[in-house]
């Protein structure tokens, strides 16, 4: 079972997902089987941020001057689900996510569940440098989203 300890520095946040750790939750649970580790105690931590400070976390561990709309730290460069697994943080911009401003709450919360499961993916060693690594990690991308796309309020 994946635990999701979020954490908000961004008061926006509250306006759009109302109860974020269920908001969270839900999405975990709607995962395969297989990406929910079930008889384990996994967990991540995700902060929900804004630009200004996804930033500065972005020049400080990738040296890139930018915002970005979401940044992935895994705990470990070679991913073990034991019994008890740490995956690692999740940072997303709300300001990345929130446009246009118009948008619709639904597509809003749409957009959070992709960029959540990239950064989850991230966390579980997927990543997208070469072009054969990001065609596997967007078909997986899309295979978690679309198992969780009609579950999510």
């Amino acid at each position: 079972m994946i635990k999701v300890n979020v954490f908000s520095e961004e008061k926006a946040w509250s306006k759009r997902l109302k109860n974020q750790s269920l908001f969270f939750k839900k999405v975990c649970k709607s995962f395969p089987k297989k990406y929910q580790f079930l008889n384990k105690k996994v967990s991540l931590n995700l902060l929900l941020s804004n630009n200004k400070n996804i930033k500065k976390l972005n020049k400080i561990f990738r040296n890139k001057n930018k915002s970005t709309d979401v940044l992935s730290f895994p705990a470990s460069t070679k991913i073990k689900i034991s019994k008890n697994t740490f995956l690692g943080d999740i940072i997303i911009s709300y300001n990345y996510l929130d446009k246009p401003k118009s948008q619709e709450l639904r597509l809003f919360k749409n957009k959070v569940v992709k960029i959540f499961i990239h950064g989850y993916l991230h966390l579980l060693g997927f990543d997208h440098i070469k072009n054969k690594d990001y065609s596997k990690m967007l078909r997986r991308e899309n295979f978690l989203y679309n198992s969780v796309k009609l579950k999510i309020d």
